[in-house]
């Protein structure tokens, strides 16, 4: 049997996990606070499947009744009113359920403890994830990437799973850190699988399809979580969503089964387009580098400081945002599921056009360091006046909306940062230079969430992100020189 277009077969199952990738990593974020709303009434009706709200004048406190049955009694100076005072809004989730937050706080102090708190598990989950991101590369270029993103897979999705166990603060933390230690992987993963099944001038183009899986995944996290969230609980959203990385091993086992040199489902002429479109593979006897030869290349810094400095824009937002829009914005849960993807459209399409951008420019004749230069160049000039505009936005429709272009520019720019380790370097470096990248990456991001807690604006705090993108490029240009096989 001959599969004609094997490598998109392959993509497209890459793409897959990522976007599963990112609504398990979403569970905590969308589900850590939420604004819950419910119908002020005289008299709580059973019958009446809505969220209802009483308020008891005896002791100043409010009866809250889901349309579930589930029950809360809430301290009047803690809920918000909405509608003219008919529809009272409490703050639930993760924080509360769990007692990590103090539900008998006030507004500004649970604010702030939901804010250092997540700050503070995400930083976990980063070290977890920047470790698994310096191995993860090593582990793939021995293993391979069949073999690799099975291992990777297993441990997240049953990390996830058991998320719905969590009792409090140190149980959902050690959760989170074998999810960062499974997710990380198919970074460096896809990377090196792009070079091993893309010609040269494909493989940004690749790289962006597996940034527009990032932001697919974005975008539906908002949606999928929260309305598991509303109809299960969180404890079986977690189960629910962990699951499906499991089951999509099944497709990429049976598929996945060799390299484009020796599988038997592809056809001959895309073999030969691959291999023929691959400068590396003119190399032989090739030895994998090891960390200190890799580190000890200048070239090999534009990985590592570009990301340094650029992802924490990216993490700030797959953080923060749910809370900042619930914050700023006043969101409701409803509301903030059909808001909160907005801004993952713009990075959608940023990956994909990146990456078509660069690729197309190397078919016109440009040379590959020419290409990608411009497009980082491009990207970073979208974000800044982008992040500016947008934490000056009066409303939250507008913040989304402009935040579109912030994520869509980050985009632009990082996939073509991604492909960096492919034109650097053959198959058996790719993977571990990509890893040491994604771990300066984790790095800055933890340094990024340690600031954000001495900041307590939020449009501050976002909008000191675009200081960020003249630091990457600016490093990049210093250290690469010009982007081409290293000797």
């Amino acid at each position: 049997m001959k599969i004609k277009g094997l490598r998109w077969w392959i993509i497209g199952l890459i793409m897959l996990i990522t976007i599963i990738n990112y609504l398990d990593r979403g569970t905590l974020n969308y589900m850590w606070v939420a604004n819950i709303e419910y119908k002020l009434v005289e008299k709580i009706d059973a019958s009446n499947k809505e969220n209802q709200a009483q308020y008891l004048a005896a002791n100043d406190m409010y009866q809250l009744v889901s349309k579930k049955g589930d029950e809360i009694t809430q301290k009047a100076t803690n809920v918000s009113f909405k509608n003219e005072g008919k529809t009272v809004v409490n703050r639930q989730g993760i924080a509360y359920d769990l007692g990590i937050v103090d539900a008998n706080a006030s507004a500004e102090v649970s604010s702030k403890q939901a804010k250092d708190m997540l700050g503070e598990i995400t930083i976990f989950f980063m070290i977890a994830y920047g470790f698994s991101q310096l191995f993860s590369g090593k582990l793939y270029d021995k293993i391979g990437t069949r073999r690799g993103f099975l291992v990777s897979v297993l441990i997240w999705g049953t990390a996830d799973a058991l998320t719905s166990l969590a009792q409090g603060k140190v149980s959902l933390t050690g959760f989170r850190m074998m999810l960062g230690l499974g997710e990380a992987g198919p970074w460096p993963g896809a990377t090196k699988s792009n070079a091993e099944w893309f010609p040269q001038k494909e493989r940004a183009f690749a790289q962006g399809l597996f940034g527009a899986a990032a932001s697919i995944g974005s975008i539906l996290a908002p949606i999928v979580i929260l309305m598991l969230y509303i109809s299960l609980g969180w404890k079986l959203t977690f189960v629910v969503v962990g699951t499906l990385g499991i089951l999509w091993l099944i497709p990429w086992l049976i598929i996945n089964k060799k390299g484009p040199k020796e599988h038997k489902w592809i056809t001959e002429e895309e073999r030969e387009y691959i291999l023929s479109g691959q400068p590396e593979s003119k190399i032989t006897n090739e030895q994998a580098k090891s960390w200190g030869q890799l580190l000890s290349n200048k070239k090999n810094y534009s990985v590592i400081l570009g990301r340094f400095f650029l992802d924490p824009i990216w993490w700030m937002f797959v953080t923060f945002l749910p809370m900042y829009l619930v914050e700023e914005f006043k969101l409701n849960i409803k509301e903030l599921a059909f808001s909160a993807w907005i801004p993952y459209v713009g990075a959608m399409v940023g990956s994909i056009s990146g990456g078509w951008f660069s690729g197309y420019l190397i078919r016109k004749g440009a040379t590959v360091d020419k290409a990608r230069k411009t497009a980082m160049l491009l990207g970073g000039l979208v974000i800044v006046p982008s992040v500016i505009a947008s934490v000056m936005a009066s409303n939250a429709v507008l913040a989304v909306i402009l935040m579109a272009f912030v994520l869509g520019g980050f985009q632009f720019t990082i996939v073509n940062i991604q492909t960096l380790p492919s034109d650097l370097h053959c198959g058996k470096s790719v993977g571990s230079l990509a890893g040491l990248g994604g771990a300066a990456a984790v790095l800055g991001t933890i340094l990024a969430i340690l600031f954000a807690g001495q900041i307590e604006s939020w449009p501050l705090l976002f909008g000191l992100l675009a200081a960020l993108v003249p630091m990457s490029l600016l490093s990049i240009y210093l250290t690469v020189g010009k982007i081409e096989q290293i000797k």
